[in-house]
């Protein structure tokens, strides 16, 4: 029987995998003190493996109950195109329809064209209603 090219598994990536898949997709760079308090955060999260080496990654971030947010979704350039993104959404979602409470307001911030991604999901922009704002500390 042939292994799969990839695997995605439900799993925290290691401080040096995360950095390395925002780096590598174009993701704003954090220092690994921050990824390492930061990724304490995760409520779920997936990882894609190819022959041992984190390709791909998506967290669920959030309070446990009430408002949650899907982050880091990151593919390595090599392997876009696959449908790596779509599988980690896929794994995303999952969980959320199957663990989290039905009342639960998930979020996300999208850059486009993710957005077309997120909209397969049941994503919907809010405006004009709200507006995603942030914060970045220096």
């Amino acid at each position: 029987m042939t292994k799969p090219a990839h695997e995605v598994v439900a799993r925290t990536p290691s401080v040096e995998e995360y950095l390395r898949l925002r780096d590598i997709a174009g993701l704003s760079p954090f220092s690994a003190a921050a990824a390492e308090q930061g990724l304490k955060g995760t409520v779920f999260s997936v990882v894609v493996e190819a022959e041992g080496k984190a390709i791909g990654m998506g967290r669920l971030i959030g309070d446990g109950g009430c408002f949650f947010q899907v982050v880091d979704i990151a593919v390595d350039p090599e392997h876009q195109g696959r449908g790596l993104g779509k599988a980690i959404m896929a794994a995303l979602m999952e969980h959320v329809t199957t663990a989290l409470p039905a009342s639960a307001y998930v979020s996300l911030i999208a850059d486009v064209p993710a957005n077309r991604l997120y909209e397969k999901f049941g994503f919907a922009e809010t405006a004009p209603r709200s507006l995603g704002m942030a914060y970045r500390v220096k």
